[in-house]
């Protein structure tokens, strides 16, 4: 199944900024949706050209079961008109470049498999006011 692409995989454009700086910017032309991934995963390249900075060492468990230690920072990423501050790892030549759940979820975004997109999540889910508790 060589070069056969698995059905529901689709990729995205993403806007990253330096949180502090936001003049500041990279773009990243082709990210892999994946929300098996809990991180975003972009270029450490990219990230050290835009300032970001390497806040803490995280181990992560790579789909084949290899732990590997990437350096972890903060960014603000925008897709489209959506957008969110979040955690980013330094991905390194191999790595592969994705957008992950925390990420998605962050900007309020669902996959839509069949159309192999992205779209608004609705209303954000809250808890309920003082008022609007009963009491049991």
């Amino acid at each position: 199944m060589d070069g056969v692409k698995p059905m529901g995989t689709f990729r995205v454009g993403c806007k990253v900024e330096n949180h502090v700086d936001r003049s500041r910017i990279a773009r990243i032309a082709r990210l892999l949706v994946d929300t098996g991934s809990e991180c975003t995963w972009l270029p450490a390249e990219q990230l050290e050209k835009i300032g970001v900075q390497r806040e803490k060492t995280v181990s992560f468990i790579m789909a084949n079961g290899q732990t590997v230690t990437r350096d972890v920072g903060f960014a603000v990423l925008r897709v489209d008109k959506y957008f969110t501050i979040d955690e980013v790892v330094f991905a390194q030549k191999g790595d592969l470049l994705l957008l992950g759940s925390r990420s998605l979820e962050g900007m309020n975004l669902v996959v839509d498999a069949a159309r192999k997109r992205l779209a608004a999540g609705g209303p954000v889910p809250a808890a309920g006011s003082q008022s609007t508790v009963q009491a049991g």
